[in-house]
């Protein structure tokens, strides 16, 4: 036992000293050194050493530790690709009253570093694009790449007033609704225009139960609509309308012929028919011919 800690006690003293060695030597250095650690036992660095070094490496050291998610990409912005840069044009083209030059739109979008082979190559796109209108120039007899400007082109076009939406609608020609989203691709603030124009019986309009925004639209005439006198109102919701079910019955009391007759009394003053089961008998022609001197009755012949 004794033989044991003097060699810990040694290995102590002598891990101690070079420790302060180490420490003068690097006092004129300007980099702080924390403390030494106590020297493990023996037993402690042999097992240590057998297992491997657990002492992280410097580089692990430096590394700052902090709330990184790792299920989120490491660079987050308005998209690098061909179809997120298009999408943003479009957006910004919806926004803009009067058609925009390419040097506008690729100034936008950041694009006019970009090589000039990738900024021909988008603009070769966006004349591709239905939802974008390319105006060549008139002045030009030969088009470039760099010519031109652009716009957004909606899916009902020429609507964005009170006066055209009612002008398109009156040259339909059909029943059919006019999609309140269609409108809004091309006329985003269209809410209150409709409003006004269903309070003044203008526009026939279906709204969502939820939250009652304006989903189809239909052309009305304001010269069909006639208030109700608030009288009659009453006088009609005071009107006993008789059920369903003696409604004919109570016509009858008041010696009045219905109009139709009750299907029900109809249907069950029917005589019900006794409808047996005819069992048809199967005429067909054989089809084993060739096997009826086999099938003969020999029945007879037995002794």
């Amino acid at each position: 036992m004794s033989s044991s800690f003097d060699r810990q006690q040694v290995s102590f003293l002598s891990s101690m000293s070079a420790a302060a060695a180490k420490l003068g030597s690097g006092a004129g250095t300007k980099r702080s050194l924390a403390p030494p650690s106590p020297s493990p036992s023996v037993g402690s660095t042999t097992s240590a050493a057998a297992a491997g070094s657990l002492t992280p490496r410097r580089a692990d050291r430096d590394t700052p530790v902090g709330n990184i998610v790792y299920s989120q990409p490491a660079l987050t912005g308005t998209g690098d690709s061909i179809i997120s840069q298009m999408a943003y044009a479009v957006s910004w083209l919806r926004g803009k009253d009067e058609p925009q030059a390419c040097a506008d739109v690729l100034g936008y979008l950041s694009a006019t570093t970009r090589p000039e082979h990738e900024q021909e190559f988008f603009v070769d796109q966006m004349r591709r694009n239905p939802q974008i209108q390319w105006i060549p120039d008139p002045s030009l007899s030969e088009q470039t790449w760099r010519s031109g400007t652009y716009a957004h082109r909606p899916i009902i076009p020429g609507v964005k007033n009170k006066t055209q939406l009612l002008a398109y609608l009156q040259k339909k020609t059909d029943a059919s609704g006019v999609s309140v989203k269609d409108l809004k691709d091309g006329w985003p603030d269209c809410d209150s225009t409709i409003t006004e124009l269903e309070q003044d019986h203008r526009v026939l309009v279906i709204r969502a139960k939820k939250d009652g925004a304006a989903r189809i639209v239909w052309l009305d005439d304001s010269s069909l609509f006639h208030e109700i006198d608030p009288q009659l109102k009453l006088m009609w919701a005071r009107v006993e309308v008789p059920s369903v079910d003696n409604i004919v019955a109570r016509l009858v009391a008041a010696q009045q012929k219905p109009a139709s007759e009750d299907p029900r009394l109809k249907a069950a003053q029917a005589p019900k028919e006794n409808k047996k089961k005819k069992t048809q008998r199967r005429t067909g022609k054989s089809t084993n011919l060739h096997m009826e001197h086999l099938l003969k009755d020999y029945s007879h012949m037995k002794r």
